[in-house]
């Protein structure tokens, strides 16, 4: 058996970056280690978590890049699908994330919107697609 299981963001602090994700998306603590440097969310079947630089830089002994916030956000996003991407994008905005790229709809009929999170990672809003 193979399911994809977890996505890990390398964060500076893990528990505002959760914190954002719970606040913003919903999202409800699964787990966050008492020194809080690694801690992960429920977001349905693929769990998002979260280690600090510190600790991943333990696991990765040949180093990564750090996602910053004055260049443009890797290429790789995390996706969210909601009924009301207006909505949500706001609540995005006002728990710290930045708007990327605005709502537009595809010519398939999604509604798509992009920000960043307080740490530069790539979010889609979105609705599902029918």
């Amino acid at each position: 058996m193979i399911k994809f299981k977890y996505v890990i963001l390398y964060v500076e602090d893990v528990e505002s970056s959760m914190n954002f994700y719970q606040n913003t998306f919903d999202a409800e603590i699964k787990f966050i280690t008492p020194e809080k440097d690694y801690g992960e969310l429920i977001t349905g079947e693929t769990t998002l978590s979260f280690a600090s630089i510190e600790l991943a830089g333990s696991n990765i002994k040949k180093g990564f890049m750090l996602s910053k916030t004055e260049e443009k956000p890797f290429g790789i996003e995390l996706g969210f699908v909601t009924d009301d991407v207006e909505a949500l994008v706001e609540k995005a905005i006002k728990n710290g994330a930045v708007l990327y790229e605005d709502i537009t709809v595809k010519p398939w009929g999604q509604k798509t919107a992009y920000i960043k999170d307080p740490n530069n990672y790539l979010v889609e809003i979105c609705t599902e697609i029918q």
